[in-house]
């Protein structure tokens, strides 16, 4: 009930007449965070570790319930490159069961539903797809850009090549410590504390084994997925942490643990049905108090608008003229679920998301205008799946923002904006 009246001011204060707002008029957009907000904020990770939390505790308290466990899979499978008319690689020792040289460059095409290997002018030999190629040495360097953004990159474990389209597609086969190796510093500055980096290793590790994008491979090697460097992205900080945790994950009961991951909370964590629709509710993804993200760049954040760049960037999803949003359903955070693009000719229901993507926000922590007198009795309209945002398709990227640098200090605040009252504030965080 308590939070029913909470989310019913919150909704009400949005709400409330204002001032009609002029074609040029400024919408300036109050938000926290950066991020989908859903499991650990590596911000807030950051200031724990600042007063002494350790990995294990961080890790506890952003996914509830859970506990670290060792983990049962041992491989995670990324795609590196995919619909290529030729792919090249060295260091390699074996490609299937024909031997060959480390120093030498290979070259791979596709013939139908073979796959042909050359070295220069020579042809090595046609194999049946997917076709593993492995170095003695236990690494790989593949040649041209990748998709994590990486040209030449080198990769521990091997590719497999495989059809994608008319060509081939290169997947990275990688024991599971090494696909950590290769994450942790791609998500989190190699200078933040040990126990972070310890944090961020666990979490890396769990979201490869627990989540799989299709039966060709399992992770993207960016953002939809985790960012992925390889062996060029790996520094002696972060494989310390990773060998720290070696096999460790986080497990919910028998299973691992989904751990979603992102920069900066704002204060307040989410659930994972407030944010990735369709998504069940999971008891160890609720939102929790984050009381040390504060020093995150994005902590709180302001993004000032004209009434015709929010009518732009809206589009179809208002009806005449562009009045206001009103919210109708926040979450735990209180980031928004449910709000109304409100109209001269009716009301839209869209998603907090659909409104972060659109408008271009950090996060779906948002506070807008308050609507001008009489815009809120605008005539309702149907809600559609496409502006309503819809479900997530498969599993939703671990994370979706990076952190900067790190400041030099942790703290937090009260939302005051919100104008929830101090003992509300000190229920949600156990603080002043």
């Amino acid at each position: 009930m308590r939070r029913f009246l909470l989310l019913t001011t919150l909704a009400a204060v949005v709400a409330a007449p204002g001032p009609a707002m002029a074609a040029g008029s400024k919408f300036v957009v109050h938000g926290r965070g950066f991020g989908h907000g859903v499991g650990m904020s590596q911000w807030g990770a950051y200031g724990y570790a600042n007063h002494g939390w350790t990995y294990d505790q961080i890790l506890g308290h952003y996914y509830t319930g859970t506990s670290i466990g060792t983990a049962s899979g041992t491989q995670v499978r990324v795609l590196l490159q995919s619909g290529r008319g030729s792919v090249s690689f060295a260091g390699a020792t074996m490609a299937g069961a024909k031997s060959l040289r480390r120093k030498r460059t290979y070259t791979a095409r596709r013939a139908f539903d073979q796959i042909l290997l050359r070295y220069g002018k020579h042809q090595m030999g046609s194999f049946a797809a997917p076709l593993r190629i492995v170095s003695s040495a236990g690494s790989v360097r593949l040649g041209g850009p990748a998709l994590n953004g990486i040209s030449d990159g080198a990769y521990r474990g091997g590719l497999e090549l495989g059809p994608s389209g008319g060509g081939l597609m290169v997947v990275n086969v990688a024991g599971v410590d090494d696909y950590a190796r290769g994450v942790v510093p791609g998500e989190v500055s190699s200078s933040w504390p040990a126990e972070v980096l310890k944090a961020q290793a666990v979490a890396a590790r769990s979201y490869g084994l627990a989540t799989h994008v299709s039966s060709a491979f399992d992770q993207y090697p960016d953002t939809r997925s985790q960012v992925y460097r390889g062996m060029g992205g790996e520094t002696a900080s972060t494989n310390a942490a990773v060998d720290a945790t070696a096999g460790q994950v986080v497990r919910y009961g028998s299973r691992i643990a989904v751990t979603y991951f992102f920069s900066a909370s704002g204060g307040h964590t989410e659930n994972v049905e407030n944010v990735f629709y369709g998504s069940a509710p999971a008891p160890y993804l609720r939102g929790v108090p984050d009381p040390y993200d504060g020093s995150a760049p994005r902590h709180r954040w302001t993004l000032t608008f004209t009434k015709a760049q929010v009518q732009a960037r809206l589009g179809s999803l208002v009806k005449g003229s562009f009045r206001g949003i009103q919210i109708v359903t926040r979450g735990a955070s209180p980031r928004i679920v449910w709000a109304d693009v409100v109209g001269s000719g009716g009301r839209t229901r869209v998603r907090g998301t659909t409104l972060r993507a659109r408008l271009g926000l950090f996060d779906s922590w948002a506070k807008f205008p308050a609507l001008a007198a009489g815009a809120s009795h605008a005539p309702a309209a149907a809600t559609s799946p496409a502006a309503a945002g819809g479900a997530t398709p498969g599993p939703a990227p671990a994370r979706s923002a990076a952190p900067t640098a790190p400041a030099p200090s942790s703290g937090s605040s009260a939302p005051d904006e919100w104008q929830w009252p101090a003992a509300t504030w000190r229920a949600r965080t156990g603080r002043p």
